[in-house]
């Protein structure tokens, strides 16, 4: 039986393929587009949405998340593990386009920044306090659009909100992106915010149920078309488990935590498709 859930990832890019305006955009590269959509996946049995249809790079998604959690901005750290995630981004020549004075390798006031430190007020500590001690609250919300720090980050953020919905002891999440790029950027999001979910629950004792992706502008590069035909043509396996080796008592505990904490069970994928990121 096919991985029906992957199966909608696959059907949303048949259909910006098929039926996406094209438009122009930030990088000059152009874009497919349609506007408005929604994917759902289970976490339920410690599954992790981690695409099939093309090998992901799987250290790179959680050691990305984990330097969010953290509050950090100097991407060198992250290529320090072999991760270049935001290479192209925090460059000198992209930075000089931005009009930032940073040092090469910042990326100024975006994501793990913003959740951490909003002037002052650490969300994501916030939004850990509301499930354990409200958890029918409908504010277990992080955002990282603050208007004040748009202009001091290399990009204005694309996730930039997650809200934890906590019912009968089940954990879900649903994560809201302005811009999805669907070929690269889309599947790291998916796994990151159920690692993110599946990190959350452990910390507040309750199980993960759900991840939810709203998407404004959703896209694909004119770059990607060809890797995407050939990807939408993969029959997806079954999603892998996730098991995290550490006992998470608080946040500083997931702060100290790296890739080799999280096992990634029984993961069988097709083979990498090579896509190259819009800068």
């Amino acid at each position: 039986m096919s991985n029906q859930q992957e199966q909608e990832y696959l059907n949303l890019i048949k259909n910006i393929l098929l039926n996406g305006n094209d438009k122009k955009d930030r990088t000059g590269i152009g874009t497919k587009s349609i506007f408005g959509a929604m994917l759902k996946f289970s976490l339920k049995n410690n599954t992790i949405p981690l695409l099939t249809t093309k090998k992901m790079f799987t250290k790179g998604i959680i050691e990305e998340l984990l330097f969010f959690i953290r509050g950090e901005t100097d991407t060198k750290k992250l290529e320090e593990l072999g991760v270049n995630i935001w290479k192209g981004n925090t460059s000198k020549e992209f930075l000089q386009s931005r009009g930032l004075n940073y040092k090469e390798g910042q990326m100024g006031d975006m994501y793990g920044k913003i959740w951490r430190d909003w002037n002052g007020f650490d969300q994501l500590q916030n939004a850990i306090d509301l499930i354990k001690k409200d958890p029918s609250s409908r504010r277990i919300l992080v955002s990282a659009w603050n208007v004040d720090k748009l202009e001091t980050g290399v990009l204005y953020p694309c996730h930039y909100s997650f809200q934890f919905n906590v019912n009968d002891g089940k954990l879900s999440c649903m994560f809201n992106m302005r811009s999805t790029d669907c070929g690269l950027g889309l599947p790291y999001n998916i796994a990151s915010y159920a690692i993110l979910t599946h990190l959350v629950a452990k910390l507040t004792n309750t199980v993960a149920d759900e991840l939810v992706f709203s998407g404004g502008d959703v896209h694909i590069y004119n770059n990607h078309i060809d890797a995407l035909s050939e990807q939408i043509n993969r029959v997806p396996y079954d999603f892998p488990k996730l098991n995290i080796n550490k006992n998470i008592n608080n946040l500083k505990d997931i702060e100290n935590m790296n890739s080799n904490d999280f096992e990634i069970i029984d993961y069988k994928s097709h083979s990498p498709i090579k896509m190259v990121m819009a800068i």
